[in-house]
């Protein structure tokens, strides 16, 4: 994967402008903070947030894929102050999780999800070399 950065334009902090790919896609469909029990453990966002990208995680992995695999994102999220707020807890489960991988993405603010107690939803698209 190629990382797509415009010249002279400013380096965005925690996503890519764009990526360009090549290989076998992978589509990972919107996962949300429960467990694999479906339970949510976690009521705060962070922690939503975190059992999301483990269970995005754990999906990729069933193609042999990794987080350095993904090429791009959408969070659909129901709270714009929430998701201020827990910056910081982001940041650290990110780099828990993902490492230094940053995905073309997007953040959608939502009135709700089909799962009521969920506070995000992540879509995922992974592209592995042939």
């Amino acid at each position: 994967m190629r990382v797509l950065q415009p010249e002279g334009w400013p380096r965005p902090k925690g996503y890519s402008n764009g990526i360009e790919a090549e290989g076998r896609v992978v589509f990972v469909a919107g996962q949300i903070g429960w467990d694999e029990a479906g339970t949510f453990q976690a009521n705060s966002f962070g922690g939503q947030f975190r059992q999301a990208l483990l269970n995005t995680l754990a999906v990729l992995r069933e193609a042999g894929a990794g987080p350095e695999h993904i090429a791009r994102m959408t969070w659909f999220i129901t709270s714009r102050d929430e998701y201020s707020s827990s910056l910081a807890e982001l940041g650290a489960a990110w780099r828990e999780l993902m490492g230094r991988n940053y995905p073309a993405m997007s953040v959608i603010i939502v009135s709700g999800l089909v799962e009521p107690k969920a506070k995000i939803e992540i879509e995922t698209t992974a592209v592995l070399p042939r």
